[in-house]
């Protein structure tokens, strides 16, 4: 407004109190010559105020002019405890129904409106300490003026009788105490007054609780600070208690959910990015899920929502689920060319050799479309597209295009290693694809490149070097890998290395230092288990993570190679226990017939395997080993499994070397001679474990 407006509205402004009003420029008039004390009279005696009630309402005038340190000194003088004693009882009584309801409830309004005029006088005090930096006194004053609510409404501010303006100066001072404590550096008296703002009988508003709701989720989230469990007196019996910062978070955020399923709030989709992080962080996407399709349609585009489901299916190992979500985001009628739904189609696509091909389509979408819209996921795409044809490869009946695919997934990952030099995954996929084609020094270059752009804090880095020095046979120096990993990786983390060594120890002919890793695994896997307790939530996916099943089932097979069949036995029924029809344990049980000279036995629980699992390879190999030995007539069924064996597995040398048996007894001597090299060269590059157990 121009000067002329500004006279105009400051000559009008007036002060009212008690039914009373005065013009606010005669009271500013003398606080203008530094007469405080005349000001102050003057108020008390035009508006029958009493000391707290002028100086509150003087120090706001000053407040407002924005004379921050002058309301300052004017505030000093209030003294809160007293104006509290004075006001307490006539507050506290409540106002008589129907007859004689006028005097009563007038005398309500008054002492309602005299609180609100001190109270106000507190909250802008801290207000001008706020403005003039000192926060933590700032803070003391604000936590005063809820002291003093507390003490007047002792059951709580009732929903009805209140004057509006207490209610307001009340909602405030509950939301800028926290917002204090953590300007002033005091974490822990943040929490508190978060909690204490949510828990108190406040009579907030809707939008008022819900600002509380979600600042202190997002200081839960991201301040660093650890908050313990609340105190045990606002605990309710049965009531559910969050353990630690990120599962308090988690029920703020789904509660303000459930507010805008209710209609009780407005929406804010920060509110979604922050639990999406939490979620994320703590590994249940699959709850996210569940929040995503709970919220209501038209909040989010049916292609985002189908796009954002797909992502925390797939975060929680629900590929299927997943894929079909993105083949209906990706029809022609939708969003076909939505390049971050088509990498993550065929990220999903490239674990599953069935599903490669189909990847492959979406790869190759993805990268034409990179090269018009995001130069910079062009990486992304042929590292995917490598994936998928890598996995292709696999399931090739042709030796041919098996070839052809291999040498094409190397040729897309080197493109993409071009324009991604420090893709750590990329790396270990390199790594990994080179090792399974049995180029070992470029394996282990990748390996170690992994190590150092992780900085070691990966198992799977320290997995694939360990087994490219075992496919050199340089078993010591892979034990010594080993170790190290052990110093750079956490107790739960160590399950897989731990298998690592035991076999290590059998290829040094060391069965009982094997044994005694073995146990010592056993008792890490046990007490992983029981750290968690029974009503553990399952983990959706399980990484590196081992499980008791695979524990006993090696320790059966190394007792069955050492002909110690009780043992053997023993392991075999504990492994049985947790699962108990499985190609893995029928095919163990196998073994130990064999061993003992029951062929017949052996005979039915090889073929029992191999139909529990057809693509189980070590049971084929096993079972053509066995027919070998019946004789000429045997030969084409015994060539037919072995065949089948190395169309799965091209690189496994017993089947090779059984399918030289097979060509020698059947007179093919040339092709005979083929194989059993084939099987030398294997076993010369043959690793203790194989490189496929890395993914």
């Amino acid at each position: 407004m121009d000067s002329g407006e500004y006279e105009h509205d400051m000559a009008s402004r007036e002060v009212c109190a008690n039914g009373v009003c005065m013009k606010a420029t005669d009271v500013e008039a003398k606080l203008d010559e530094g007469n405080i004390q005349e000001a102050e009279s003057s108020l008390r005696e035009g508006l029958s105020l009493n000391f707290e009630e002028a100086r509150a309402l003087l120090g706001k005038l000053e407040y407002q002019r924005g004379n921050v340190e002058g309301a300052l000194r004017v505030f000093e003088g209030i003294d809160l405890q007293a104006a509290i004693q004075r006001l307490q009882p006539s507050l506290v009584e409540k106002p008589p129904s129907k007859k004689g309801r006028t005097r009563t409830e007038s005398q309500h309004a008054v002492s309602q409106h005299a609180a609100s005029l001190v109270l106000e006088a507190i909250y802008l005090k801290a207000k001008s300490l706020q403005k003039l930096g000192r926060l933590t006194e700032s803070a003391q004053e604000c936590k005063s003026v809820l002291d003093a609510v507390e003490k007047i409404f002792k059951q709580g501010i009732p929903d009805v009788e209140v004057d509006n303006k207490l209610q307001e100066i009340v909602s405030h001072a509950v939301e800028l105490l926290p917002e204090l404590w953590k300007q002033a550096g005091w974490h822990q008296e943040a929490i508190s007054a978060y909690r204490r703002a949510l828990l108190g009988l406040w009579n907030l508003e809707n939008d008022c609780c819900t600002r509380i709701q979600k600042a202190f989720a997002v200081f839960l989230l991201y301040s660093g600070v650890e908050a313990g469990p609340p105190s045990l007196g606002v605990q309710i019996d049965s009531s559910y208690v969050p353990k630690n910062n990120l599962e308090e978070a988690i029920l703020l955020l789904m509660i303000l959910l459930r507010k805008f399923h209710l209609g009780k709030t407005k929406w804010d989709p920060s509110v979604m990015e922050h639990l999406t992080f939490a979620l994320s962080v703590c590994n249940q996407t699959s709850v996210l899920a569940k929040q995503v399709e709970e919220i209501m349609p038209g909040i989010y585009h049916r292609v985002d929502r189908w796009n954002s489901l797909a992502l925390c299916y797939s975060g929680a190992g629900q590929n299927k689920a997943a894929l079909n979500l993105l083949r209906k985001s990706l029809h022609k009628h939708e969003r076909p060319d939505d390049l971050m739904a088509l990498l993550l189609a065929a990220k999903i696509c490239s674990e599953d050799s069935y599903l490669a091909a189909e990847g492959v389509g979406y790869a190759k979408r993805a990268i034409s479309n990179a090269e018009q819209q995001a130069e910079h996921l062009k990486g992304v795409g042929l590292h995917m597209l490598g994936l998928c044809l890598g996995k292709q490869a696999k399931i090739c009946s042709s030796d041919f295009e098996r070839s052809r695919l291999h040498s094409e997934a190397l040729k897309s990952l080197d493109g993409a290693i071009a324009l991604e030099h420090n893709n750590s995954d990329l790396i270990f996929d390199l790594g990994v694809q080179y090792a399974e084609h049995r180029n070992l020094n470029a394996a282990l270059r990748y390996a170690k490149e992994f190590i150092d752009e992780t900085g070691g804090s990966v198992i799977k880095g320290w997995r694939l070097l360990a087994l490219v020095l075992s496919a050199q046979q340089r078993f010591s120096e892979s034990e010594v890998v080993t170790d190290a990993a052990f110093d750079e990786t956490a107790k739960w983390d160590q399950g897989p290395l731990l298998r690592l060594k035991a076999k290590l120890k059998i290829s040094q002919s060391l069965p009982m230092d094997a044994i005694e890793t073995y146990r010592y695994l056993l008792a890490l896997v046990q007490a992983q288990r029981k750290s968690f307790g029974p009503f553990r939530v399952n983990p959706q996916v399980e990484d590196d993570k081992f499980n008791e099943f695979e524990v006993w089932h090696g320790l059966a097979n190394l007792y069955s190679s050492l002909s110690l069949w009780k043992d053997a036995e023993i392991c075999l029924g504990k492994a049985r226990q947790l699962r108990q029809y499985t190609a893995e344990t029928l095919h163990t049980e196998g073994v130990m017939f064999e061993g003992r000279g029951q062929t017949q036995e052996a005979l039915g629980t090889y073929i029992g395997a191999f139909l529990v699992d057809p693509h189980y390879v070590p049971c084929k190999i096993l079972l053509g080993s066995l027919m070998l030995k019946m004789g000429s007539d045997a030969l084409p069924v015994t060539r037919s499994l072995l065949s089948d064996a190395l169309r799965i597995d091209p690189t496994n040398r017993k089947a090779w070397y059984y399918l030289g048996m097979v060509h020698r007894d059947d007179g093919r001597i040339a092709d005979a001679t083929d194989c059993f090299q084939a099987a030398s060269m294997l076993e010369e590059s043959d690793p203790i474990e194989s490189f496929s157990s890395l993914y």
